[in-house]
């Protein structure tokens, strides 16, 4: 669904795709929903598709201050 997203927003400048990817996200999925991109993004789950660019630098913002 993350990569769906990133498909709509990749016709922006890149960062206006990010920040339109980051606000949908923010907007309409739940924190837990959100946490679980952070674990996909982050390599700790496997998943068979890759990640869009554009959701991987989106989640970049959704990361909690002061975290690598």
């Amino acid at each position: 669904m993350a990569n769906q997203i990133a498909v709509f927003f990749s016709v922006y400048p890149e960062a206006d795709a990010i920040e339109g990817v980051h606000e949908h996200l923010v907007k309409f999925w739940p924190p837990a929903m959100r946490k679980d991109l952070l674990v996909v993004a982050g390599g700790l789950m496997p998943t068979e598709v890759p990640l869009h660019p554009l959701v991987l630098k989106a989640a970049e913002l959704l990361r909690p201050v002061g975290h690598d």
